[in-house]
């Protein structure tokens, strides 16, 4: 676990993801880390029943609501870190309700599955205070949502991706690496368009596939009878299917672009296994399923080894 000390963290969205970095920070450093300082978590939510629940579960120290002017000044003054963890479309308004009451000194991060949209979010609502913002994105989660899902190992060996800004400060962007390790992830750092590309293909367009599956299902006349007989092909495929409507929502809509591009290459590669079947193609058929089947051993194998061994860029 890395060294990592911090006073006050505040958490804009305190859900599974914010919830789950404010328990691993506390519960993680108190049985054998380096996590130090006063560890004082605050939960920022659109209302103050927003982050009761986090309060009663002990999750966070403190809360306050984003229309309460008073209440936002007190939870953001001495902050280290601001994590905003909200759905993506939601970065520019946060980033400018909380701009006036920011220290200098606070680093403020994001976890949204989304980058280019996200920094030029950040960049409008900023402005020359931008090389305070350094954009991020955990690349962990579960099918089961809200800060009573939240977990203090979500993180452990999960990645994790910056896309720190020109305008960042080094000693800003370590300081977000340091707060990742310290719950247990491998941080890496690729450029936005780099990131949106590579989370369209391996996350959004699986997320897509799901949803799709399931309303296919549901369109049928005879859905309740389909339904019925699901078993675990059906479980282990549409198990993402059960995520947020509202971040998958803004999610295809911000990485539009390269989301479409992996659609239509799937669209083509569906197509290609529609006419083996058609065609009685048994050799077609046969020579994609094990190309896939071997790559997807290999995935696995490479998963199960250390990031440095595999030859990513992490840092």
């Amino acid at each position: 676990m890395a060294a990592f000390s911090f006073d006050k963290l505040v958490i804009v969205g305190v859900g599974l993801i914010g919830g789950s970095l404010a328990r691993a920070l506390r519960e993680r450093g108190n049985t054998g880390g380096d996590t130090g300082g006063a560890r004082e978590v605050v939960g920022v939510g659109r209302t103050a029943a927003a982050t009761a629940r986090a309060c009663e579960l002990g999750v966070i120290d403190g809360a306050a609501a984003l229309d309460d002017d008073r209440a936002l000044a007190a939870a953001l003054a001495g902050a280290d870190i601001v994590l905003l963890a909200a759905p993506v479309a939601q970065t520019r308004p946060l980033l400018e309700r909380i701009a006036p009451f920011l220290d200098a000194a606070t680093v403020i991060t994001d976890a949204g599955s989304t980058k280019a949209d996200v920094v030029a979010a950040a960049r409008s609502a900023l402005g020359a205070r931008i090389g305070q913002f350094v954009p991020g994105h955990p690349i962990a989660g579960r099918e089961a949502s809200g800060v009573e899902a939240a977990l203090p190992d979500l993180y452990v060996d999960r990645n994790v991706v910056l896309c720190p800004l020109p305008e960042n400060a080094p000693a800003a962007v370590a300081r977000i690496e340091d707060m990742w390790r310290a719950a247990g992830a491998t941080v890496h750092e690729m450029a936005p368009p780099q990131h949106d590309r590579v989370l369209a293909s391996v996350s959004h367009l699986p997320h897509v596939l799901a949803f799709a599956y399931v309303e296919q299902i549901l369109q049928s006349r005879d859905a309740a009878l389909r339904f019925a007989f699901a078993s675990g092909g059906f479980r282990d495929f549409t198990r993402i299917a059960a995520s947020s409507p509202e971040m998958w929502r803004d999610i295809c809509i911000a990485n539009r672009d390269a989301l479409l591009e992996e659609i239509d290459s799937y669209t083509a590669v569906l197509a290609a296994l529609r006419t083996a079947i058609e065609t009685g193609d048994a050799a077609a058929l046969e020579a994609v399923f094990t190309r896939s089947r071997a790559a997807r051993a290999d995935w696995q194998l490479r998963a199960a080894q250390p990031a440095a061994a595999n030859g990513e860029p992490s840092k």
